[in-house]
């Protein structure tokens, strides 16, 4: 049982996706670019010392020639459940593959409306220990090469990105249901302030898990009144991870109950309650439109 009362913490929410977009002035852009990558998602059985080559399909999206540059990146996912990617975060040093993972071409051109595979290569070290490890694919819009000498505009570089786990052994999946807790957040555009709930969810293993379950939120009489399911997004080894519910309903001052069911992938469900009390609403705020 966790009790707790509503904590009114003004975070932004933000979704994590794998596919993001960042403006940046640059010589000019008339049409809108865009990627498509499959798989999103490579997972991978390994033994220390072995060697797997495959490819991801790359595919313009956009009626353009467009011309991409790849890179391997690290990846974590912060407190408001989006993944980070980035070419270097020292903190994942010890559980990232991406010094064992090379892609070719490093640099390519998609015809318009076309596609290209891209091979990756994986190769572990040998004496590599049991765990999981993790890492990912980079892809990113150039401007092209008629632009690069041309007036001044707004290019959109889109990047789109893939993940690795790549599994060493047999790790088992050891975690847990930590906290549940009720969480005040701000408006924000498009979005009115309101309550999202968090579940904490703790992996002290060397195994990575995805888990499955529900968030339900009761009233004071013990009727549902939301049920929201759980992200599919990793809980990554030796660490706690926030998962994150907009509360759709509207929860004025009074006594509620927030119960989560949730598989780790052990096929055993995992149960809390948390009973919390809304004292009062946030401030009227209207989102910006």
């Amino acid at each position: 049982m966790f009790n707790k009362r509503a904590s009114y913490l003004h975070r932004a929410l933000v979704i994590g996706l794998c596919l993001t977009v960042y403006p940046a002035f640059a010589p000019s852009a008339h049409a809108q670019v865009g990627l498509g990558l499959a798989p999103m998602r490579v997972e991978l059985r390994m033994a220390p010392g072995q060697e797997y080559s495959n490819t991801v399909k790359l595919s313009s999206q956009s009626g353009l020639n467009t011309r991409v540059r790849a890179e391997v990146l690290d990846f974590d996912i912060d407190e408001s459940a989006t993944p980070q990617f980035e070419r270097n975060q020292p903190k994942e040093a010890a559980t990232s593959c991406k010094d064992w993972l090379t892609l070719n071409p490093m640099e390519m051109a998609i015809d318009k409306d076309g596609f290209l595979n891209v091979r990756y290569t994986i190769h572990l070290p040998a004496g590599l220990p049991e765990g999981s490890y993790n890492c990912a694919a980079g892809f990113t819009t150039l401007p092209a090469v008629s632009d690069t000498n041309g007036g001044m505009g707004l290019n959109m570089a889109v990047r789109v990105v893939g993940a690795f786990y790549i599994v060493v052994g047999t790790p088992p999946v050891i975690g847990k249901l930590d906290e549940i807790s009720l969480e005040a957040t701000p408006a924000v555009k498009g979005q009115d302030a309101g309550f999202q709930a968090v579940v904490v969810l703790s992996n002290s293993g060397k195994m990575y898990f995805r888990p499955i379950g529900t968030l339900d939120v009761l009233d004071a009489n013990g009727k549902t009144i939301e049920t929201d399911e759980f992200q599919s997004l990793p809980v990554l080894r030796e660490r706690s991870q926030r998962f994150v519910f907009p509360l759709k309903t509207h929860l004025g001052p009074g006594q509620y109950k927030l119960r989560a069911r949730v598989d780790i992938g052990t096929g055993e469900v995992q149960e809390g309650d948390a009973d919390v009390t809304v004292d009062a609403v946030p401030p009227v705020q209207k989102a910006e439109k």
